[in-house]
């Protein structure tokens, strides 16, 4: 990881699909980070057995429950967190959590447009608020000079379907509410690049590809392994170049 350390990352929807396997994967890294925290609004459900197998073997990750569109939910994750990084500020943030029910221009509703937008992008942005403390305190104690997910980052799982100069076939990707919801992310995502720049957090959106999860259907191009491992690359090379942009999981800036 040519260098890169993450002292303290959190993850939202760490229970399925390319949460959890973030989480795998960052606990598998040669200096893996002293604190991962693993979210997920239900943490003694039935759906997190392999989350809580993992927490069993790596004391460094925390299990937290949060659901992204509950603020005192979200309020609560945050003081425990903190409680753990006691002062040392967290990091890295991504935020994964999110939907995408099948909706055509002639299906959509008012209501499935609103109940996506309070996840994907109202999610999101409440998460990043209740964190943002300490992403500041992290940015604030690194010795690193410049914007890197090493000192401190905000990524917000977008999507190539999110984009207005090149988006894919409405045919192809039928999901007209996750992908509004999706480019509102975006535009989120500039803000917050334009607002914490001179703290020292990184900003930026996160295409996955198309991935065989729950969410991309067995037909995609990826597995979730592959996605993974390519998020991480991405996720330790990331500056100033791509600060506010939209970038895939190889790297390549998607055009907004």
């Amino acid at each position: 990881m040519s260098g890169s350390h993450f002292h303290s990352v959190l993850v939202t929807g760490a229970n399925r699909g390319i949460g959890l396997e973030l989480v795998k994967q960052l606990l598998e890294l040669r200096e893996p980070p002293k604190w991962v925290f693993a979210t997920c609004r239900d943490p003694h459900g039935g759906r997190i057995q392999e989350l809580r197998s993992l927490a069993s073997k790596h004391p460094g990750l925390v299990i937290l429950q949060l659901e992204s569109t509950d603020e005192a939910s979200i309020n609560a994750a945050a003081k425990e967190a903190e409680v753990h990084l006691a002062g040392s500020g967290l990091n890295l943030l991504i935020n994964n959590a999110g939907v995408m029910p099948p909706s055509t221009l002639e299906s959509v509703t008012k209501e499935d447009m609103l109940s996506v937008y309070r996840i994907n992008v109202v999610g999101p942005m409440l998460v990043t608020k209740a964190f943002l403390p300490m992403l500041k305190a992290a940015a604030k104690r690194s010795s690193r000079k410049g914007l890197s997910c090493s000192r401190a980052a905000i990524i917000n799982v977008s999507t190539i379907g999110s984009s207005i100069a090149k988006p894919p076939p409405m045919v192809m990707f039928p999901v007209i509410s996750y992908r509004c919801s999706k480019t509102a992310l975006n535009m989120l995502t500039r803000c917050q690049a334009l607002e914490y720049k001179d703290d020292g957090i990184l900003c930026a959106a996160l295409h996955p590809g198309w991935v065989k999860t729950e969410l991309g259907t067995d037909k995609a191009d990826l597995t979730v392994q592959e996605s993974v491992q390519g998020i991480i690359r991405v996720l330790s090379s990331l500056c100033e170049e791509q600060n506010s942009r939209l970038v895939d999981w190889e790297g390549r800036i998607v055009p907004w």
